[in-house]
């Protein structure tokens, strides 16, 4: 797994019966470290431990990542994005514990064109990648029957991951 992330940890310690990415650098190189505010991570635990989470049952990489995919199906994502961090998460505490989780390098891509976009630039405020994968699981999380959503997508994107990892057939 490769990190994003800065040196300085702020992370909340894990709680009893919770458990974060757990990979090491180097052990899942397909996906990427991230973190996640506790509010949005704490309603990502509800739909991991849900009942309509089985066979497979998905993990935090493919339920953030699902998250992302959700928001950037439409044309006005990045828009989206930032109303979210410059309305909502702005007024939260700065220091506010975040958790380490993972996600899935594709939905890393969508984020990282966000986080290089003019948008992020000066004059405008700096966002990180937490702030920018908290805004997508927090736009996820508003709309009636997200979990549903949400594990919906992981099932297409887990398909997708599948699709492309075929060798391509010749003839």
């Amino acid at each position: 797994m490769y990190s994003a992330l800065p040196a300085a940890r702020c992370d909340a310690a894990p709680q009893a019966g919770q458990t974060g990415s757990g990979a090491h650098d180097g052990e899942h190189p397909e996906t990427i470290e991230t973190r996640l505010w506790l509010e949005e991570h704490d309603w990502l635990f509800t739909v991991l431990r849900s009942e309509g989470n089985v066979s497979p049952t998905f993990r935090f990489p493919d339920l953030i990542s699902a998250c992302v995919s959700l928001v950037f199906l439409h044309d006005d994502a990045p828009a989206r994005i930032f109303d979210f961090l410059g309305t909502q998460l702005v007024l939260r505490p700065p220091l506010t514990p975040r958790r380490r989780e993972s996600m899935w390098r594709p939905q890393y891509e969508l984020l990282l064109a966000v986080q290089r976009s003019p948008a992020n630039r000066h004059p405008n405020p700096k966002f990180q990648l937490d702030q920018l994968t908290t805004a997508c699981v927090a736009l996820c999380c508003q709309h009636e029957g997200a979990d549903t959503l949400v594990l919906r997508q992981a099932r297409l994107n887990m398909a997708d991951r599948a699709a492309r990892g075929r060798p391509s057939r010749t003839g």
